[in-house]
Formats: C-alpha cells, structure tokens, sequence
C-alpha cells in the first residue's frame, strides 16, 4: 500500500474548530455579564438571619418582640453555644406558652417559634414548625457533642494533613500542565503562530492571572474544606465569611446613578480585561486566519484588525455598563472633566494615540513596509494605539511613538509602489575608457536577477575627482528590505568585471616635494661638534 497522504480537510476543520472555540468564549463572556450583571443589580435584602451553631446555620429566624433578626439569632446561638460547653447530654422539647410554642432544651427555654417564622419558612402555623425545628436541634447538638471527642480531632487533623500534601501535589501538578498543555493551546488560539505574531497586549497578564486565580481556587477550597472539620475553625470561617461577604456585597461605590459594592467592581474590572483581551484574539484571528485568504495587502489586514479590535472594545465597554446600569449620560461631565485632565497631563501619550489612528485611516506607513527612520532602516511590523514597532535589518524590533512619524520625514521605500532606484558610485582610474567602464557596469548590473530590467540601468558620469573618474550606476529592484544584499553583490561583480578587463580602480596619491634652506645662526651655534645635519 502507498503512503497515506494528507487530507485536504485537515486546515479545514482546524479553521473550524478555531471558530468554534472563539465563538464559545464570546457566548460565555456575554453569558457570564449578563448572569453576574442581574445578580449584582439585585440588592441585597436582610430581612432574616439564620441560627448558627459551630459556624453551621441550621434555620432562618425572622425579626420578633422588637428585636431585629440578626440580634434574635445571635441571642439564640449564643445560648446554645453556652449549653454545648456545660452539658454532654442535651434533651430537645417543645411545648405551649401562653398560646405560642416555645423550643426547651433540658427544660430551659430556648425560643418561642412565631408567626413570621412559620411565614419565612413555608410553614401553616408555627405548631407545626416547632417540632420540625426542635429535631434538627436535637440532631445538630448529637453531632457538635460528637465533633468534640478527642477520637474524632485526632482523626480530623491526620485526615487534614494529608489533604495538605495532597494540594501541594496538585499545585506542582496544575503548573506543569499548565506549561505544557493549556497555556501553548490558548496561545495558539490567540496568535498566528505562521508570522511570529506577538499575544494581544493584557494576554501575558490575562494568563498570569488565570493560573494564580486556579492555584488559589484550590487553596481556597482545601483550606475552607478543613476548617469544616473543626467546631472552632468552622465558627471563625463562618464569621470571617460573613463579615467579608457583607462587606463586598454591600453598595459602598456610586457609579453614576448606580451604587455598586467592591465585588461587583471587581468583576467589572475583570469583565473588561477580558473584553481587551477577547478583542485582540478576535483582531488576531481575523487577520491571520480570515484576511489572509483574501490576498489583500499585509496593510489593509492590520489596518482592519485594529479598526474590528477597537470598536469590539468600545460597543463590548457600552454594553458593559449598560447591563451593570450605569447611566452613561450621567458620566458625561466626569468623561468631559477626564478628557480636559488627560489632554492636559498626558499631552504626549493623547498625541501618540492620535497619530496611531491617522496612521491607521491615512495609512502613510503600513505593515510590510520597508522604511527608513532617522539612522535606522527596517520593516513595520505592527502598528499599535500608542506605537509602532520596526524590526531592523539586524532583526531587532524597535519601538517608535506613532506621533514621531507625523513629526518627522520617514522614507517609505514600499509606499504604494515598492519598485525603487539605488545608486552605486564607481570611481576608475585617469587611464581608464569611460565607455568601456559605462559598458562594464551595464553588464554586472544585468548579471544580477533582482535587477530590474525595466526601467533599464543608467550610468551617469559624475566628473573628474581629485584621483578618479567619478561614475554612478542606478539601478531599479522591486524588493527595498534587500537593497543592502543587493548592493554587496552588485559591488562584487563590478570589482570582478573591471578586473577582467583590465581597469584599475585608483587610490588616493599625494606628492610630497621637500625644499630645504639654510638654518638660522642660533640653530647653527647649538649645534655639538659631530652633529650632522
């Protein structure tokens, strides 16, 4: 059987599952704003408070006799915690109090189950909630007295050490597929791996971020599992939590009309990090994969991924808070006084971006193009917001603010039409025919396959230097970044040529002509017997 060769599919469906994968990430970044958006705009409501024992809340309490819900469930914990230390055995009842069931534990009471308890928790009447509540206590306090055992500690704190080493395996074990697996899949999502494509910018950050959160993801959970098994760490936990969550939760921030908590911040924040970085991955893509199958210039495909990026950015950013309910119209005197601070204070930086969207709409200078810039010569590579990079003949990339190329004179050796002239001097001997050298020089030139043949080569005579005829060869090429190379080949086979036939290529002479005249008297007078002059 031959070789299998190929199939023609394979690009196909990698293009396919590449949109696939992209079209995935979009729907779950909408998904997540608009989840995690109309959760934030809820506010947040205590109108009940559960009663703790050990950091476990059994049931919700609602407010009673002129205490909130929050002082009734402290009341009711704290009593239960203080029967927990002083009896091993505890007896759960109920009865009726002047008309209202009340929970007893060894015949002292507890609380009086109400009306708005029977409401907050579906139940018909607070006769039949009591003894629904009076068995969980009197499974809870069977378990708390059993939690507090030495046997069970003991086991408790083996079983949690092990858990220990168990994550620290696992944290060694996140970052080496990490390495190797996940991070090279998203990278390769999110660049061109075919013209050395830099990631998005924030993508390096978004990675570092996303391996951190993971890592502490699973500290987080491990630690907040052992605690679990402990009554007294679970009771600090559950404090600690609560006290955090109310304080993240709670509106501390105005964002226009809109109070929003630290959370909901720190979710926006995150939410439009990751729109930054969707978009250039979107920008990337499109370019790479989808303009690249057009054969429009390298340019035009920059030109397009930076106009697709940014606006992602801005209708994803409006959108944004719009789902979050900020009243953008609110923001426009922030924005106004922002802009005016900004203008004022970053003058050099807003200039740069200026001139990053002129050079992206009037498009001077293009991807591709071979330019030369003060004492540097080099191809563009990309065209940013802020800067342009140009890597040199010697293939290092330099980073030039846009708005210098608006300031300065730039030669564009690939503007709109690549095919340029470069010029050769010549310089041949006094003895030398200046036809044979004009014919020796058309000749090496037309030797040469990236010469062009039209237009043709000239030579130009420059004039009689001070120990050569001055000659010019110009010649037409069509690929400017070359124009070095070709140079130095050129060079060489016109040195060869005029060997061949014989024509000298002159150095610098000068003639020295020594005159002497007689010395001085006081010179003569220094002079030792048997000095010579």
């Amino acid at each position: 059987m031959g070789e299998r060769r190929p199939s023609r599919q394979q690009p196909r469906r990698g293009l396919l599952n590449r949109w696939r994968l992209l079209w995935a990430g979009l729907m779950a970044l909408v998904l997540g704003i608009s989840i995690i958006g109309s959760v934030m705009a809820q506010p947040l409501v205590l109108n009940s408070a559960p009663i703790v024992l050990d950091g476990r809340p059994l049931f919700e309490v609602a407010p009673a006799n002129q205490m909130t819900a929050d002082e009734r469930a402290e009341q009711i914990s704290g009593d239960l915690e203080d029967l927990l230390e002083e009896d091993d055995g505890l007896n759960v009842s109920t009865e009726v109090r002047n008309k209202a069931p009340v929970i007893l534990i060894d015949g002292s009471y507890l609380m009086t189950v109400t009306q708005n308890d029977a409401d907050l928790n579906d139940a018909d009447s607070p006769e039949e909630l009591a003894p629904v509540w009076a068995e969980q206590l009197d499974q809870e306090l069977e378990i708390a007295q059993t939690e507090r055992s030495n046997a069970v500690l003991q086991r408790r704190l083996v079983y949690s050490l092990g858990l220990i080493a168990l994550t620290l395996l696992a944290h060694r074990l996140i970052g080496y597929l990490w390495r190797r697996s996940l991070r090279p899949l998203l990278e390769n999502l999110a660049t061109s791996r075919d013209d050395g494509q830099a990631p998005p910018a924030g993508f390096n950050l978004l990675m570092s971020l996303l391996l951190s959160l993971i890592r502490f993801g699973l500290w987080l959970g491990v630690i907040n599992y052992i605690t679990l098994l402990f009554p007294l760490t679970r009771r600090w936990s559950y404090f600690f939590q609560r006290q955090v969550l109310e304080g993240l939760l709670a509106p501390n921030f105005q964002l226009g009309q809109t109070e929003i908590s630290i959370f909901s911040l720190f979710v926006l924040i995150g939410i439009l990090l990751g729109i930054v970085v969707v978009s250039g991955i979107f920008a990337n893509f499109l370019r790479s994969r989808v303009l690249r199958l057009t054969g429009i210039d390298r340019g035009l495909q920059a030109a397009i991924a930076v106009i697709a990026k940014y606006s992602m950015i801005f209708v994803g950013t409006v959108l944004l808070l719009q789902i979050w309910g900020v009243d953008l119209s609110s923001l426009a005197l922030i924005a106004s006084a922002l802009g005016v601070g900004i203008g004022i204070g970053l003058q050099n930086i807003v200039k740069d971006f200026g001139s990053g969207f002129i050079l992206v709409f009037e498009r001077p200078i293009q991807v591709g193009d071979f330019v030369a810039f003060g004492e540097f010569q080099g191809t563009v590579e990309h065209i940013g917001a802020r800067s342009t990079e140009i890597k040199t003949l010697d293939q290092v990339s330099i980073i030039v603010p846009n708005s210098r190329f608006l300031e300065q004179e730039v030669i564009n050796w690939s503007h709109r039409n690549p095919v340029s002239r470069i010029r050769l001097p010549v310089g041949v001997a006094y003895s030398s025919d200046p036809k044979d050298v004009k014919q020796v020089l058309i000749e090496a030139s037309y030797q040469h396959p990236q010469v062009l043949s039209k237009p043709p080569p000239l030579v130009f005579f420059k004039g009689f230097g001070d120990s050569s005829l001055d000659f010019e060869l110009l010649v037409w090429i069509a690929d400017p970044p070359k124009q070095l190379v070709i140079k130095s080949d050129l060079y060489f086979s016109i040195e060869a040529a005029l060997r061949q036939h014989n024509i000298e290529i002159p150095f610098p002479q000068r003639d020295l002509h020594i005159r002497s005249e007689q010395l001085p008297v006081e010179v003569l007078k220094q002079l030792r017997p048997g000095d010579r002059l």
